[in-house]
Protein backbone atom coordinates (compact mmCIF):
# COMPACT_ATOMS: atom_id res chain seq x y z
CA UNK A 1 0.00 0.00 0.00
CA UNK A 2 1.52 3.50 -0.74
CA UNK A 3 1.62 6.67 1.19
CA UNK A 4 -0.82 8.05 -0.58
CA UNK A 5 -3.46 5.45 -0.06
CA UNK A 6 -2.40 5.05 3.50
CA UNK A 7 -3.04 8.83 3.97
CA UNK A 8 -6.77 8.69 2.27
CA UNK A 9 -7.25 5.65 4.79
CA UNK A 10 -6.01 7.83 7.96
CA UNK A 11 -8.31 10.93 6.28
CA UNK A 12 -11.58 8.60 6.11
CA UNK A 13 -10.78 7.13 9.46
CA UNK A 14 -10.47 10.67 11.05
CA UNK A 15 -13.68 11.76 8.86
CA UNK A 16 -16.02 8.74 10.33
CA UNK A 17 -15.24 10.83 13.46
CA UNK A 18 -16.72 14.34 12.69
CA UNK A 19 -20.00 14.50 14.34
CA UNK A 20 -20.49 18.91 13.96
CA UNK A 21 -19.38 21.74 12.82
CA UNK A 22 -16.57 22.17 15.40
CA UNK A 23 -15.01 18.51 14.43
CA UNK A 24 -15.17 19.72 10.84
CA UNK A 25 -13.71 23.19 11.36
CA UNK A 26 -10.87 21.79 13.57
CA UNK A 27 -10.31 19.10 11.29
CA UNK A 28 -10.11 21.60 8.04
CA UNK A 29 -7.82 23.79 10.33
CA UNK A 30 -5.49 20.89 10.90
CA UNK A 31 -4.93 19.89 7.51
CA UNK A 32 -4.46 23.78 6.48
CA UNK A 33 -1.75 23.80 9.55
CA UNK A 34 0.06 20.84 7.95
CA UNK A 35 -0.06 21.78 4.54
CA UNK A 36 1.12 25.07 5.45
CA UNK A 37 3.83 24.15 7.89
CA UNK A 38 4.94 22.08 4.48
CA UNK A 39 5.16 24.96 2.33
CA UNK A 40 7.06 27.25 4.35
CA UNK A 41 9.69 24.70 4.66
CA UNK A 42 9.59 24.38 0.98
CA UNK A 43 9.73 28.13 0.60
CA UNK A 44 12.31 28.65 3.28
CA UNK A 45 14.77 25.96 1.76
CA UNK A 46 14.32 27.52 -1.85
CA UNK A 47 15.44 30.10 0.30
CA UNK A 48 18.40 29.04 1.81
CA UNK A 49 19.97 27.55 -1.51
CA UNK A 50 18.93 30.61 -3.08
CA UNK A 51 16.58 29.73 -5.76
CA UNK A 52 13.98 32.08 -4.10
CA UNK A 53 14.86 35.53 -3.12
CA UNK A 54 13.68 39.27 -2.14
CA UNK A 55 13.60 39.90 -6.29
CA UNK A 56 11.20 36.73 -6.86
CA UNK A 57 9.05 37.54 -4.21
CA UNK A 58 8.69 41.19 -5.43
CA UNK A 59 8.22 39.58 -8.38
CA UNK A 60 5.46 37.30 -7.66
CA UNK A 61 3.45 39.74 -5.22
CA UNK A 62 1.97 41.65 -7.89
CA UNK A 63 0.84 38.11 -10.33
CA UNK A 64 -2.76 37.29 -10.34
CA UNK A 65 -1.75 33.25 -10.31
CA UNK A 66 -5.89 31.96 -9.77
CA UNK A 67 -7.07 29.40 -12.00
CA UNK A 68 -9.49 31.55 -14.38
CA UNK A 69 -12.76 29.90 -14.77
CA UNK A 70 -15.41 30.11 -17.47
CA UNK A 71 -19.16 29.83 -17.09
CA UNK A 72 -20.35 27.48 -19.54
Amino acid sequence: MSYSEMAQLELLDAAANVYSQEDLTALKLAISLFFAEKAQKAIDKMWDVGSFDQAKLDELRGQHLRTPYHAI
